[in-house]
């Protein structure tokens, strides 16, 4: 048969009666972990202003950002209508359901809110986020593999997994498609661009950066991933990931365009 068998890994790492923890959940906590741990040795480093307590509440307000923009982005954009009929399902995180774009959302207006409270400059601050934020995108997107879901079109490349939810057809794991991409790719160049150029010293150029490489590549990858069966394709097989992503790609090159501009009429 073609394609590879799905691996055996329950969603669930363990459970004690009802309570249950699942990869999906660890996931966001094990990136919201390790990103706290490297922005506060970035702040060390490079002096970048941030008391070990500011960086603390900077990462309640992230990590609050995070679900309630990513849950209600969910609930708007790929929920259909069950999620309203049923609001409580929005409570349920553990089962899965975060839209990128509706998180990204949520992260501005806390980042906005919070540079306002402790008057620091709000596109340091999202430079300093977009830095590790691929760390949660990789893990979100394994989860999301392991979870057997967001999975890939039917193909018959030779790596293609035969995903049990998705009829045991050969389909592409675009999930690890979009870790390595998304993930992987987007830290190695953002990482080395803040590292080894002085583009840094332009705030907002490396936020601007995270939302044109993310949107870049959600795009190209969407042709890999099957949609959402709730909503399907749109006009010309656009899918709804494409559709949010094209906005990103403008507005993140009309905020290089006015920085650089800015920053040429101050010489």
């Amino acid at each position: 048969m073609i394609g590879l068998p799905f691996p055996d890994i329950s969603p669930v790492i363990f459970s004690i009666g009802s309570f249950a923890i699942r990869w999906y959940s660890m996931a966001y906590l094990v990136g919201i972990l390790v990103g706290w741990w490297l922005i506060n040795r970035n702040v060390r480093i490079n002096s970048l202003g941030l008391s070990k307590a500011q960086v603390e509440d900077l990462i309640f307000y992230l990590t609050i950002g995070i679900i309630l923009g990513g849950r209600l982005g969910y609930a708007i954009f790929y929920g259909g209508a069950e999620m309203w009929l049923k609001p409580w399902h929005l409570l349920e995180i553990w089962k899965g359901g975060m839209s990128f774009h509706g998180g990204a959302v949520g992260v501005i207006v806390a980042m906005y809110w919070f540079s306002r409270k402790i008057n620091y400059p709000f596109l340091a601050l999202t430079d300093l986020i977009v830095l590790y934020a691929p760390i949660g995108i990789f893990l979100g997107r394994l989860a999301n593999f392991v979870n057997d879901e967001l999975w890939g079109r039917v193909t018959d490349v030779p790596w293609a997994v035969r995903f049990p939810n998705g009829g045991f057809l050969p389909r592409h794991p675009s999930q690890l498609y979009e870790g390595l991409l998304e993930g992987v790719l987007m830290f190695v160049i953002l990482n080395f661009l803040w590292r080894f150029s002085k583009i840094r010293q332009n705030h907002g150029i490396v936020s601007a950066l995270f939302i044109v490489l993310y949107g870049c590549f959600r795009i190209c990858l969407e042709q890999f991933r099957e949609p959402d069966a709730q909503l399907g394709f749109f006009f010309g097989g656009v899918t709804m990931g494409q559709m949010l992503s094209v906005p990103l790609v403008v507005v993140g090159f009309v905020v290089i365009f006015f920085i650089l501009h800015k920053e040429k009429k101050s010489f």
